[in-house]
């Protein structure tokens, strides 16, 4: 391992944290962020979602410690200062979506090197939400996993999906992959769409806050997803759907205006998982932990509790 930049002054995170390089059996260079804090009752592994970046969960490591949880999350491959997958830069492009579960493998290689404290907690927002649904199937060595708005289903029109299945399996075939899956672009969604009609957050305050994160460092954008790793996405949520859930306690919450991915695939594999706890958040969008300040402090004190209970 060695360093890598973590851009402090927009992370607004905890004192103390470093980024480094890790390489994924598979040759690709991921960046990987520690926030520690004194005293730890565990680490919380933050697995984010399509288009985030470390220092987009800097004011939530905040959150964590003064719980007393340490954090740590990557950049996936393909967007944040991770390597890049597609030639153009700002496409949302894998070449299978079990790639992710590589980054996963070098997360974990950090946490045992820095010897985060245990125990450890998953934590996993929508597109971590597969990747650490299929980790958690797969034995990752965590006490309990939590999902915010987890992408085990895409939303969109009934009109629409098997045309995205079309399009996504045909372009493979005729090297047009890497093709901007429709109405979608090189465009920044937190860049382009405006406070008043985005699907993240009710909050103002920190819509400004992703904004001026992106025009501070336009490096950690990222675009549109490509028709490849829409393909991709439906593939990696149906054969989820036909797969048993882990046998690790669990705990989903999803706001009650989410508009991204499908939460009738929630409803039903938290329906057919012993145990686990289902939560709707009033009112909340996409991001519920990045929403008001008085949802962010619900759903984190909620997440605190569920991890004390579950800590042996």
């Amino acid at each position: 391992m060695t360093d890598a930049p973590l851009f402090e002054a927009v992370a607004d995170g905890p004192a103390g944290g470093r980024a480094v390089w890790a390489r994924t059996n598979d040759g690709v260079r991921v960046r990987v962020a520690h926030w520690p804090t004194a005293a730890a009752k565990g680490t919380v592994l933050l697995l984010p979602g399509r288009t985030e970046f470390i220092e987009k969960y800097g004011r939530a490591a905040v959150d964590m410690a003064a719980r007393g949880y340490g954090i740590m999350t990557i950049d996936w491959r393909g967007q944040g200062l991770s390597d890049r997958i597609a030639v153009d830069a700002m496409s949302g492009h894998v070449g299978r979506f079990t790639d992710y579960q590589a980054d996963v493998a070098a997360l974990l290689k950090v946490a045992e090197a820095v010897r985060a404290p245990r125990p450890w907690h998953m934590l996993a927002h929508s597109m971590g939400g597969a990747i650490g649904l299929r980790a958690a199937m797969g034995g990752m060595p965590i006490t309990s996993c939590a999902f915010s708005a987890p992408m085990w289903g895409i939303r969109m029109k009934s009109a629409l999906r098997p045309l995205a299945w079309t399009l996504g399996w045909s372009s493979g075939h005729v090297g047009q992959s890497h093709r901007y899956a429709p109405s979608t672009s090189a465009a920044s969604y937190v860049l382009s769409e405006p406070f008043e009609t985005n699907d993240l957050t009710r909050d103002a305050q920190m819509h400004a806050h992703m904004v001026a994160q992106l025009t501070a460092h336009p490096e950690l954008a990222l675009g549109g997803p490509s028709l490849q790793w829409l393909f991709e996405a439906l593939r990696e949520c149906r054969r989820l759907h036909a797969l048993p859930s882990p046998a690790l306690p669990c705990l989903t919450f999803v706001g009650t205006e989410e508009t991204i991915v499908d939460t009738s695939r929630i409803d039903a594999r938290m329906a057919r998982w012993p145990g686990a706890r289902m939560e709707r958040i009033p009112g909340a969008r996409h991001e519920a932990m990045m929403d008001t300040p008085p949802t962010r402090a619900k759903v984190w004190d909620m997440l605190a509790d569920f991890w004390a209970a579950h800590s042996a």
